[in-house]
């Protein structure tokens, strides 16, 4: 498969696979395209920046490859406030130009992406001004979907990234709440949770205090263990999520969040009511724990990316 022109490597490998580096590119491509096309055909001056949501690239092999088929596409987009696309109408045409440019984007890895919907409100976002989603899916059944999330304030992506586990933090509580108790879910949701219980510790692992994170590194490492090893068995599946309800991990991940942005008088349980320039809004004591990391692994990606690559035939002249 040749290269995708909107990634520096093909997004899809051989073997079914993502390199998560590529696709981040892609995403990142796609922002600009659309962009550039709204300021051409409507005048309209919309910077975008765009990237993976969901962490998966936390996981990923160290040239980005995902280690196992990811089914389910998230990107996250990251969209001025006060600007035209406060009209209905101008939002439609930004949803239009992003559905022709993710099904060109992956048609060259035989997908056959179709708009289910738009319009979705993401939960627990701004309830002035909510985030919005999109939702696509793939006919050839490559994937099972792509599903687009709009926020509303234009940010670097790795500040929406850090932000937004606040929000993600708000919708799991209900999953792990001690004063509920656990939740009778289908054991393939619950994979999924527990997926993304590994993500947000990662993501935010730097904020966490050091007796939080010997909590928590023994959990993370068994459920890594079971994640790469294949987990399938449902039986399994309910008693992991016993153990990480148990382990009152959703707590820490709060009490991490908490001081820095109770600082700036906002609370972390409380975000779906913070003021709209709020969102996406992220403290400077977080910015410069957490946005490194992620910087520096997609750095990583990138040199051993370069460093896997053949020798151009004009190298060394």
């Amino acid at each position: 498969m040749q290269e995708n022109v909107l990634s520096s490597g093909p997004v899809v490998t051989e073997d079914n696979l993502l390199n998560l580096y590529h696709l981040n590119e892609l995403y990142g491509n796609v922002a600009l395209r659309v962009s550039r096309k709204l300021k051409e055909t409507h005048q309209f001056d919309i910077p975008i920046t765009s990237g993976i949501w969901g962490g998966t690239y936390l996981i990923a092999e160290k040239d980005g490859k995902s280690r196992r088929r990811i089914w389910r596409l998230y990107c996250l987009v990251n969209l001025p406030q006060n600007s035209p696309l406060d009209k209905h109408e101008n939002l439609e045409r930004l949803i239009g130009c992003y559905c022709d440019e993710f099904i060109n984007a992956f048609k060259p890895y035989q997908m056959d992406l179709k708009l289910e919907m738009w319009g979705g409100r993401l939960p627990y976002s701004n309830s002035s001004k909510p985030s919005i989603t999109m939702h696509m899916t793939d006919s050839r059944e490559r994937i099972r979907w792509l599903r687009t999330f709009f926020v509303w304030n234009h940010v670097p992506w790795e500040e929406s990234v850090i932000h937004d586990v606040g929000r993600i933090l708000k919708e799991y509580k209900e999953f792990f709440d001690l004063d509920k108790g656990p939740v009778d879910k289908d054991p393939k949701d619950l994979k999924f949770l527990l997926q993304d219980i590994i993500i947000i510790y990662r993501t935010i692992e730097g904020a966490c205090s050091k007796e939080f994170q010997e909590h928590a590194e023994p959990i993370m490492q068994k459920l890594m263990g079971h994640f790469m090893g294949g987990l399938f068995d449902p039986k399994l599946i309910r008693e992991l999520y016993l153990m990480v309800f148990d382990s009152a991990l959703i707590y820490g991940y709060e009490d991490a969040l908490e001081g820095p942005f109770a600082k700036a008088g906002l609370d972390i349980r409380k975000m779906e009511n913070w003021p709209v320039e709020k969102i996406n809004w992220v403290p400077e004591e977080l910015k410069e724990k957490l946005i490194p990391p992620i910087q520096k692994i997609f750095a990583g990606f990138k040199m051993n990316l370069a460093e896997k690559k053949p020798a151009s035939p004009e190298a060394g002249i």
